[in-house]
């Protein structure tokens, strides 16, 4: 891992995808088309997270979900082909276009015809599509550590609680938020990214270089060089992610929701009494019913 100040070259960077007026990540498309080669294949989804969510939305009685970071679709398709009503939203237009793509190819399927895709902005989500809102949402999903995308410079994470407060907003009440976020606690004190990710099982080999920018001597930015070998191309490139901290990420999560709010916590889709340093925290906290 390697430190660098606020005014070194990180700082000319985007700053996230989700931010009103920053630039798209993906915006040249190339990252956007080496993660569908990576990530694309719905059959490569890894056994624990495809029963983790699958089994949890029918536990709670989940039937018309929202995807509000779907990228290429990978997860609203298996939503979809799990019997899900699916609403999928992103803010890169280049990842959408995947997602956009598969409705059409399979347009002649039910689900699929009516499989609603936007893009929008999470700090204006639900003005953006308070319009297939209606009564509510039963779950709310943000997974695959892209929450971290959006920056927040603000010591009070003014706009991440703009962000999560329009994702409680469009959940019927009793409704639930799935949102997960690297263990950044840990990358910050080891100085490196496990870059297996859990979830997919690819044959594709990657290398995850890791730099912290620190601001006012507080870690406010982690950027991860991805080196990505897939089809016989080697791809490189660089995302940027907000280190959240797990116990005040937590906290916000319970000062949106209320203090009546059920709050559980999962590290790699597993019960925290099994795994002592997850790779993934999820969070799930359900709104609630008055």
């Amino acid at each position: 891992m390697t430190a660098a100040s606020a005014d070194s070259v990180f700082v000319t960077r985007s700053e996230g995808i989700s931010a009103e007026g920053v630039r798209d990540q993906y915006a040249d498309g190339k990252a956007a088309k080496v993660w569908e080669i990576f990530i694309g294949d719905k059959n490569s989804r890894t056994d624990n997270y495809k029963k983790f969510l699958i089994n949890l939305l029918r536990a709670k009685n989940c039937k018309r979900i929202l995807d509000v970071a779907c990228g290429t679709g990978v997860d609203s398709i298996m939503l979809l082909e799990e019997g899900f009503e699916v609403v999928s939203v992103d803010a890169s237009d280049k990842m959408l276009k995947y997602a956009l793509k598969e409705r059409w190819n399979r347009r002649k399927e039910p689900a699929f015809d009516r499989w609603i895709i936007e893009e929008a902005n999470w700090l204006t989500l639900y003005d953006d599509i308070k319009d297939v809102v209606k009564g509510g949402f039963d779950a709310v999903l943000c997974l695959g550590n892209s929450f971290a995308h959006l920056m927040d410079s603000s010591p009070q994470q003014l706009e991440h609680k703009k962000a999560i407060r329009n994702f409680e907003m469009c959940l019927r009440p009793g409704g639930m938020l799935l949102i997960d976020h690297r263990n950044y606690d840990n990358i910050l004190e080891t100085g490196s990214t496990p870059a297996k990710s859990l979830y997919y099982n690819t044959s594709h080999t990657a290398d995850i270089k890791t730099s912290v920018l620190f601001y006012c001597g507080k870690p406010a930015m982690v950027t991860m060089d991805y080196q990505i070998e897939a089809n016989n191309l080697k791809s490189e490139f660089r995302l940027s992610y907000y280190p959240h901290a797990l116990n005040q990420f937590s906290n916000i999560l319970k000062e949106i929701f209320g203090a009546k709010a059920e709050h559980q916590l999962f590290g790699d889709f597993k019960d925290l009494s099994v795994v002592k340093n997850p790779a993934f925290y999820i969070h799930l906290i359900q709104k609630p019913l008055n």
